[in-house]
């Protein structure tokens, strides 16, 4: 699939052939769902606590004697039911992230940026660069573009001045390819890609990403403690086969 290819401001910059395998695939709604539900769960904090009544302040004693008050039977003054008492099934601190396979979050990513190539809602730069940081500056730009609501997904590292350009802009929204998600596509109206963010996420969807070499673990030091124990190992050995031999030549005698 091609795709026109602009510069900042609007003008050409030529084509662009895009995968199919990750920019048509089919929209599916659905595993967009499941994908929006894992990163919203994901990011929730769990902090919300309430306290038991194992929890709450205050004494054990039994506040009255079991039978004879005509009062209810109580063992302590932190029931449910009394003031300042401890909460029953009450939210606990606690994680709200659940698992989901990795090929169907691929999946959404992929179904994502399909819906906004058949929606006409992808714009390709060349590269996301800027000559200064004044938002006034990257308002033009986007103003001729004809963009109020957009995602920028620039490469592996974003330029310094158009992060800075673009960052007091209402609803403009810039991460790195590292960054791109299922969630911030859909909430906005348009995405915008530079060549280097959609060949790296070809590369990453498809499975040919190259990865960086693990470093080689570092070599222990042998101890002194362990190299004095085969030192001392070596001398008994030693003086036991002496000790065999002397006793073999005895033997002879």
């Amino acid at each position: 699939m091609k795709l026109a290819m602009t510069k900042l401001g609007g003008a050409k910059a030529g084509d662009i052939e895009l995968d199919d395998s990750v920019f048509a695939a089919p929209v599916r709604t659905d595993i967009m769902h499941r994908m929006v539900n894992y990163q919203l769960a994901k990011r929730q904090a769990g902090t919300h606590h309430t306290k038991t009544r194992a929890e709450v302040s205050g004494t054990g004693k039994k506040p009255w004697a079991q039978k004879g008050t005509g009062r209810a039977r109580a063992g302590d003054l932190k029931r449910p039911q009394d003031r300042q008492g401890g909460v029953s099934f009450g939210p606990r601190t606690r994680s709200h992230a659940f698992d989901l396979p990795k090929k169907i979050r691929f999946y959404a990513l992929k179904s994502a940026l399909s819906s906004k190539v058949a929606d006409k809602k992808l714009v390709i730069l060349d590269e996301a660069t800027a000559k200064d940081h004044k938002t006034k500056t990257m308002v033009d730009a986007l103003g001729k573009m004809n963009i109020t609501n957009a995602l920028i997904i620039g490469g592996a590292e974003i330029d310094a001045n158009f992060a800075r350009g673009a960052n007091n802009i209402p609803h403009i929204d810039v991460l790195p390819i590292q960054g791109l998600n299922v969630y911030d596509v859909l909430r906005r109206d348009t995405l915008i890609m530079t060549k280097e963010a959609v060949e790296l996420i070809t590369a990453r969807l498809n499975g040919t990403e190259e990865k960086p070499a693990k470093p080689e673990a570092p070599v222990k030091a042998k101890s002194r403690g362990a190299e004095a124990k085969k030192a001392q190992a070596a001398k008994k050995t030693a003086a036991k086969t002496a000790s065999k031999k002397t006793a073999a030549k005895k033997e002879t005698k």
